[in-house]
């Protein structure tokens, strides 16, 4: 177990390295922390820590630099994740409160995360298959055309045009609006086009081709799981400060940037948005990434995750403010999502 001074030491080289990006001296530890103890018992302990693998002398007579496994304790160790300032939280606020739809506030979280961190920011699209329908409305366009709108939970509008051999009146579609809208509203996607097929069966046999053509669409709708895999990436940008150490990293991370798919594994599964994931170095699934780490969280309508957000950056970020940010704009979303 690693005693608490030692563990003061390894905070306060990882805050330094993180802030000037130079290997940590024992003399700048002593000179800007309030350690408590001769540089002396500092450079044993230091000495510790890099016996233990936490820290690492990249140059002879250099300073020292956190390893993986150091940044790692120094995550697990975390007494509380740094609450935001007042102005951060505001911020977080207004400008997600100001969106108009989902892709409005997908483009707003990401925009926020990568300005709140520094960093890349990844935001997942809700995944359709997690929804549930909120509400259904036919729409008369033309005595044999009917717009189809589905209003999921995660704020996502479906809809499409169905074209019908003959003319119907408004009565008969507000008819067939109330009947689908009783079977399928608060189910989940899976439930709910099960349901719709019973739907046609409830009408007289001269009401079933019409129902049967617009219940179609609906489940054509409900079942476009395109968007399950869409990200929304900002902050790119931000890469080109990281500099020195780095350069090795930015080719891959802009090529995996550029794979949806791997984004997603990158995120993971998504979880509660209670819980976050820290991902750093050897830890991230995939081998061009090994100077990356990744924090991301679930975000959805209470307890349940929709989807993932997060931020990819290098080992070398402010885990602290990180994962206030992430935690904070997942919290934001999940109330949008939730009163939406």
């Amino acid at each position: 177990m690693i005693e608490d001074r030692k563990l003061a030491v390894l905070r306060a080289i990882v805050e330094d390295y993180v802030a000037t990006q130079e290997p940590v001296g024992s003399k700048a530890l002593v000179e800007r922390h309030q350690l408590g103890v001769s540089p002396a018992t500092v450079r044993n302990d230091m000495a510790a820590l890099e016996e233990e693998g936490l820290i690492a002398q990249p140059h002879t007579s250099a300073g020292r630099i956190p390893t993986d496994k150091g940044y790692r304790l120094f995550v697990d160790r975390l007494s509380q994740v740094k609450p935001l300032s007042p102005a951060e939280r505001r911020a977080i606020t207004t400008l997600l409160e100001g969106a108009v739809d989902l892709d409005d506030v997908v483009q707003r979280s990401v925009r926020l995360l990568a300005q709140l961190t520094r960093q890349v920011a990844i935001v997942q699209y809700p995944t359709l298959s997690r929804s549930t329908v909120r509400h259904v409305e036919l729409v008369t366009m033309s005595t044999t055309r009917v717009l189809v709108v589905v209003i999921l939970s995660t704020g996502r509008v479906e809809q499409r045009v169905v074209e019908l051999p003959d003319a119907v009146s408004d009565e008969s579609v507000a008819t067939y609006r109330s009947a689908v809208n009783r079977a399928v509203m608060g189910e989940r996607i899976a439930d709910a086009t099960e349901k719709l097929a019973d739907v046609p069966r409830s009408f007289e046999q001269h009401d079933r081709p019409v129902v049967s053509m617009l219940v179609a669409a609906l489940v054509e709708a409900m079942s476009d799981h395109r968007s399950d895999e869409r990200i929304m990436v900002g902050g790119t940008a931000n890469l080109a400060r990281f500099g020195d150490g780095f350069e090795v990293t930015i080719r891959p991370l802009l090529e995996a940037l550029e794979e949806h798919v791997l984004l997603l594994k990158l995120l993971g599964e998504a979880g509660s948005p209670a819980h976050l994931t820290v991902r750093i170095g050897s830890e991230v699934p995939h081998e061009g990434l090994a100077s990356t780490s990744i924090v991301a969280t679930g975000y959805g309508p209470g307890s349940e995750s929709l989807a993932n957000l997060g931020v990819v950056g290098p080992t070398r970020m402010d885990y602290p403010g990180a994962m206030a940010s992430v935690r904070a704009v997942a919290q934001y979303l999940s109330k949008i999502l939730d009163e939406g």
